[in-house]
């Protein structure tokens, strides 16, 4: 069982680094229109996880846009609509990701003896992807020196949950 715990720490870990990539990644240009370059192989659980991730960060970003006070009826509807493409192709994501982990893991899909403890494997990547974002986000934040001391408090609360 301690193996077992190790083993997926370690997993775990390598896909937080994964995600931790693609943000970094996709702020070179800051763009929801850049072209993702994905530096995994196609066919591998990387792959996907970057995929994934790179679709959360569009989201937060175009999330940020369409928050905006001043923004034109249109450019929200327009926003709004990518959003929703966007949170489609989220949740595919997800659905994908746990057909791949189910059939790698050799889960017989049937037995429904098995404990749920979450939603799904891909459901609590997910929320470890928004996880990174949230922590790259607050730390950017946190570098500027005008913060509040709300943020402060956040960013320290962050500080002990990290994954390193």
């Amino acid at each position: 069982m301690v193996t077992n715990f190790f083993t997926m720490h370690f997993v775990i870990h390598q896909y937080y680094r994964i995600f931790q990539q693609s943000i970094v990644d996709y702020h070179v240009t800051d763009n929801t229109d850049a072209v993702i370059n994905n530096p995994f192989d196609e066919y591998s659980i990387e792959h996907m996880l970057y995929q994934k991730n790179w679709i959360d960060t569009v989201q937060w970003h175009l999330e940020d846009r369409i928050r905006h006070p001043d923004i034109d009826a249109q450019e929200a509807l327009i926003i709004k609509r990518t959003i929703d493409r966007y949170n489609q192709q989220r949740t595919d994501m997800v659905e994908t990701l746990d057909d791949c982990i189910v059939k790698n893991l050799g889960i017989d899909e049937a037995n429904t003896s098995l404990p749920l403890n979450t939603e799904s494997i891909g459901w609590a990547l997910d929320r470890l992807s928004i996880l990174a974002l949230k922590i790259y986000h607050t730390e950017e934040a946190y570098a500027r020196h005008d913060i509040s001391e709300k943020l402060k408090q956040c960013n320290r609360k962050i500080t002990l949950h990290r994954i390193r």
